[in-house]
C-alpha cells in the first residue's frame, strides 16, 4: 500500500511538470488605468496647459495690436482716383473715416482735393513714354495733402475713359505701361491693375454713385433715385434704374448696404460735346447734312453751328482736333450762326444709324435705351453751357433755345468784346452746344421743353458731381467688406508676424506632448509565480 501511494505521487508530479501553467489574458486597457500616478499626470497637464496659454497669450497680443494698427490706419484712411480725361487729367485726393466697419466720408473742403493738368493723356498717343511725366504735379500734389507715414497704405488708381477708349489698343498700352512705371515709384500703394481704361458703363455708374449719395438717396428705394446725365468731351453718359426689362449687355447690377440696383447704363462714344462738334462739321464739309440744300457756290457750305465773322482758316489752331487726328479741310465752312439749322444739323447725325435698330426704344441711333423713368442730374457740360448763359439749375430746355438762338445769331466780332475774359476756343463752342442739347435731350430723349424733372449741376451742397468719387465709394465700401475678423482675412503677405506665432504655438504643444511622454513611466504586467498573482512593475528609462 505504501508503494502504491509513492507511485501515485511519483505520477502526480510527473503530470503537474508536464502541464503548462495557464495565465489568463487580461485585457490591454488595464495597463491604462496605471497609465501615470496622479502627481505625473497633474505635472504633465499643467505643462500642456501652460503651454496652450502662453500660445495663445502671444496670439491675442499680436490680434490686439494687429487690430489697433488696424484701427490707427482706419479711422483715418485716405486715397486716390486719377481721372484720365480726355481733355485733361486731374488727381482727387480724398480722406474718410471708419466708424463700426461703415466708411463715413466727407467730401467737404477739409477731406478732398483736387488738381488738374492738361493736355489729356490721350494727347500722348505719337509718344507714349511721356504720359506717365504728365503724372509728375499730380502725384506732388497728392504728397503734399497725405500725412508721409500713411502713403504706403493709401491706395493710387488711375482710371482713363473716353480719350483712352477712342486710341487702339496698342497705343492705350503702351501710354498706361508709363503711367504705371511712375506710379510704382511714388511711395503710394499700387498694383498695375489699377492703372486702366474703364468702360463708359462704369464712368455712368460711378456717376450715378456720388449723385444719390450727395442726394441721400443711395441705398434707398431704387424707384425714389435719380438718374444722371453726363455730357462729356468724347461721350455722353445716359444712367438710371429702369421698371421695364432691360437687355444684359445694357443692365448693371450694384449693391450697396442691403439694397440692390438694376440700372441701365450705356455710354454714347463719339457723341461727347467736342467729338460730336466735330463730327457735325466734317458731315457739312462732306455735304452728308442735307440743310436744304443751302451753299454759297461749289466747293463751299454753310456753317450753322459757328456765329458768323469767325474765320475757320484763321481760327484752325483754336478748333478742337478730332480725336482720330483727321486732317480736315474746315476752311471750306462758311460761318452763319443759326440755331434751328445748327439743331438740325446735330440731329440729323444723332439719327444716323436708327435704320438699324432692332429695338421701338432706339432715341440715337441704333441704340437700345428704355424710356426715361424719374428725375434727372445732367452735369459736365451741360452744366457748363447752362452756366455760361446764365441759367438757373431748374431751367427749362426752352429757355435754353432761347438763350442760343441770340448767341448763334450774334456776329463773332462783338461776341468776343462781351465775352473777352473767356477763352475764344471755349467761347465758339456755345451756339453749337446749346443746339445740340436740344436736339439730343427734347428731339431725341423726347423731353419736354418745358418739362421740370431735370436739373443741371455740377455738385449737390458741397459735394461735386464727379464720377471719380463714386469710383472711389464703391471701392472703399467693397475693401471695408473685405476685411472680416476671422484668419482668412487676417494670414496675408502682410502679417507675416501672425505666421511666426502660429509656428510657436505648434512648437510649444510639440514640446509640451514629448515631455509628457518623457515623463510617463513606462509600466508591464507580470505574473509573480511566488506570490501566485499578477503584479505591475515600472521599468526605468534611460
Amino acid at each position: 500500500m505504501r508503494r502504491l501511494n509513492a507511485r501515485k505521487r511519483r505520477d502526480s508530479k510527473s503530470t503537474s511538470d508536464m502541464d503548462p501553467i495557464k495565465l489568463p489574458i487580461r485585457p490591454a486597457s488595464r495597463s491604462n488605468l496605471f497609465g501615470r500616478s496622479p502627481k505625473h499626470g497633474r505635472k504633465s497637464n499643467l505643462l500642456i496647459f501652460a503651454s496652450v496659454g502662453i500660445a495663445l497669450v502671444l496670439l491675442l497680443c499680436f490680434l490686439f495690436a494687429f487690430s489697433r494698427n488696424s484701427s490707427d490706419f482706419g479711422t483715418k484712411r485716405y486715397g486716390i482716383v486719377i481721372d484720365g480725361g480726355s481733355t485733361g487729367t486731374r488727381i482727387h485726393v480724398l480722406g474718410y473715416n471708419v466708424e463700426d466697419r461703415n466708411a463715413v466720408f466727407d467730401f467737404g473742403k477739409d477731406r478732398l482735393a483736387s488738381m488738374r493738368v492738361n493736355p489729356g493723356l490721350s494727347s500722348y498717343a505719337a509718344d507714349p513714354e511721356a504720359a506717365g511725366g504728365s503724372l509728375a504735379e499730380l502725384l506732388e500734389f497728392g504728397k503734399g495733402r497725405i500725412p508721409k507715414e500713411v502713403w504706403k497704405h493709401t491706395e493710387i488708381r488711375l482710371m482713363a475713359t473716353a480719350g483712352l477708349r477712342l486710341l487702339e489698343p496698342v497705343v492705350q498700352d503702351r501710354i498706361l505701361d508709363s503711367c504705371r512705371r511712375v506710379l510704382q515709384a511714388s511711395g503710394f500703394k499700387f498694383r498695375n491693375e489699377w492703372a486702366s481704361v474703364i468702360t463708359g458703363s462704369d464712368e455712368g455708374i460711378y456717376a450715378w454713385v456720388i449723385a444719390n449719395y450727395a442726394l441721400g438717396t443711395l441705398g434707398a428705394d431704387p424707384l425714389r433715385t435719380t438718374g444722371v446725365m453726363e455730357l462729356g468731351g468724347a461721350s455722353a453718359q445716359v444712367t438710371f434704374v429702369s421698371s421695364e426689362p432691360i437687355p444684359p449687355e445694357f443692365s448693371r447690377v450694384i449693391k450697396f448696404g442691403n439694397t440692390s440696383y438694376n440700372i441701365y447704363s450705356h455710354s454714347f462714344l463719339h457723341l461727347g460735346q467736342n467729338a460730336a462738334y466735330d463730327s457735325v462739321r466734317e458731315a457739312l464739309i462732306s455735304r452728308n447734312v442735307n440743310l436744304a440744300g443751302k451753299s454759297l457756290q461749289k466747293g463751299m457750305s454753310i456753317d450753322p453751328c459757328t456765329p458768323k465773322g469767325y474765320s475757320h482758316s484763321a481760327g484752325l489752331k483754336l478748333s478742337p482736333a478730332s480725336f482720330g487726328e483727321k486732317n480736315t479741310l474746315f476752311s471750306t465752312l462758311r460761318p452763319k450762326g443759326n440755331f434751328s439749322e445748327c439743331r438740325s444739323a446735330a440731329l440729323m447725325m444723332l439719327q444716323n444709324g436708327k435704320e438699324k435698330c432692332s429695338s421701338k426704344n432706339c432715341y440715337i441711333g441704333s441704340t437700345y435705351m428704355p424710356k426715361l423713368e424719374g428725375k434727372f442730374l445732367a452735369t459736365e457740360n451741360f452744366f457748363y453751357t447752362s452756366k455760361f448763359f446764365g441759367l438757373g439749375q431748374k431751367a427749362l430746355l426752352s429757355d435754353l433755345m432761347v438763350a442760343g438762338e441770340q448767341i448763334c445769331g450774334e456776329d463773332w466780332s462783338k461776341l468776343k468784346k462781351r465775352y473777352h475774359t473767356l477763352h475764344e476756343e471755349d467761347l465758339l463752342h456755345y451756339c453749337f452746344s446749346s443746339a445740340y442739347i436740344v436736339a439730343l435731350l427734347h428731339d431725341s430723349f423726347g423731353i419736354a421743353l418745358d418739362e421740370e424733372r431735370i436739373s443741371v449741376a455740377n455738385q449737390v451742397e458741397s459735394i461735386p458731381l464727379d464720377w471719380a468719387l463714386g469710383a472711389f465709394i464703391l471701392q472703399s465700401t467693397s475693401d471695408l467688406a473685405l476685411e472680416q475678423p476671422d484668419w482668412f482675412s487676417i494670414i496675408s503677405d502682410e502679417s507675416p508676424t501672425l505666421l511666426s506665432l502660429i509656428a510657436i504655438f505648434i512648437i510649444l504643444m510639440f514640446t509640451a506632448w514629448s515631455i509628457s511622454k518623457w515623463r510617463k513611466p513606462q509600466l508591464k504586467t507580470i505574473y509573480d509565480l511566488e506570490k501566485g498573482r499578477y503584479i505591475v512593475t515600472r521599468v526605468n528609462r534611460y
